[in-house]
């Protein structure tokens, strides 16, 4: 029996790595929904035989076969403006743009600038800090001279919709993700650590500087670093904040202290922390333009779709224990990735006045 599912799951991963190929003609909607079934059912067809453990989910190979199935309809179809109704699994009434490459930069004379109705080049001086914004949607720092000068403290910040990346002036990047901020003085010369205060979601490159440990302040803990990179998730509706390191290391402060290696995270909460092995692909998949759900929580799923969509959840569904697997990408429209999550999930969203409802 396993040799049978084995054969089956590698069927499965064989179909998504075909349709993440750009050199394979384009398919049909017929085709693509005969292979989606094809997929399903051959899977299904394994896991109803060994019973053992009931599951609300599908295995990982078949839900994710499924999910970017589903997607790919539109992955193949670019110019179509409306959803394919393959199934009527949810009533598009008006559908949801991706979110957009913007922010509001707060200076520290209390002027507010939206970053993406700013103009390309130079938009602010301060501390002796040149601030200017490129053409790819990037906020630069650069130290004008090497004097010390008192800190004067920026904050950029993203709403539901929204994300941006700022280079700070000691070459340290920060990608930010939607409904996040984060509060940093425009420069570091006449500090002794580079300390930012986050609060939401955003990934670092750090550049390294042994003298000047940087430091993220987020709800409840301290994260030192001399050089690395690791992304932090601190929102204020999630439960816990998690911090994923990708390369060098990090020393997480909380009640207690922890050093973490390359592809662990550590999950905080006020009263303890834990590490333990991450899935580093899934963590940073929103900084690449991604969703990657690895057994992820339907409820947690809906709330990161709420932050990228600008969006409402009213979740009137019984899914207590629905873990989905999967990956779609966030430049898709709602309608989309709902569509996706219908099929995989047995669930119904309808969209109406930027509101989603979730029903059985």
């Amino acid at each position: 029996m396993d040799k049978e599912q084995n054969k089956e799951e590698q069927a499965a991963k064989y179909r998504l790595h075909y349709f993440h190929r750009k050199d394979i003609p384009q398919l049909t909607a017929q085709e693509l929904e005969e292979e989606s079934a094809l997929v399903y059912n051959k899977l299904m067809q394994v896991t109803q035989q060994t019973p053992k453990v009931k599951r609300m989910w599908l295995p990982a190979a078949a839900a994710a076969a499924v999910l970017i199935l589903a997607a790919a309809v539109f992955l193949y179809y670019p110019s179509q403006k409306e959803v394919i109704p393959v199934k009527t699994e949810h009533a598009v009434v008006n559908d949801a743009l991706p979110g957009k490459h913007t922010a509001t930069l707060k200076l520290a004379n209390g002027n507010s600038i939206l970053l993406s109705e700013a103009i390309d080049g130079k938009i602010a001086e301060q501390s002796g800090v040149t601030i200017s914004k490129t053409k790819d949607n990037l906020l630069v720092y650069k130290t004008n001279n090497n004097n010390p000068n008192p800190a004067e403290y920026n904050t950029i910040s993203t709403t539901n919709g929204q994300e941006y990346s700022v280079i700070l002036p000691d070459g340290s990047r920060i990608w930010l993700n939607a409904a996040s901020s984060i509060k940093y003085p425009a420069t570091f010369a006449a500090t002794k650590e580079r300390i930012v205060e986050l609060s939401g979601e955003a990934y670092f490159e750090i550049a390294k500087d042994a003298a000047h440990p940087f430091i993220v302040k987020t709800i409840g803990q301290e994260i030192k670093v001399l050089g690395t990179h690791f992304n932090v998730n601190s929102y204020a509706d999630e439960a816990v904040t998690k911090t994923t390191l990708v390369e060098g290391s990090v020393q997480i402060s909380c009640v207690n202290k922890v050093m973490l290696k390359p592809g662990q995270q550590a999950v905080s909460n006020k009263n303890v922390v834990k590490v333990s092995k991450a899935n580093v692909a899934e963590t940073v998949a929103w900084k690449n333009g991604d969703f990657i759900f690895d057994n992820e929580s339907l409820p947690s799923i809906l709330r990161q779709v709420a932050r990228w969509y600008d969006v409402e959840i009213i979740d009137q569904a019984n899914h207590k224990d629905i873990h989905l697997t999967g990956t779609v990408s966030r430049a898709k429209k709602l309608s989309t990735v709902l569509n996706s999550l219908a099929r995989i999930s047995n669930l119904k969203f309808d969209i109406k006045d930027q509101k989603v409802t979730v029903s059985d």
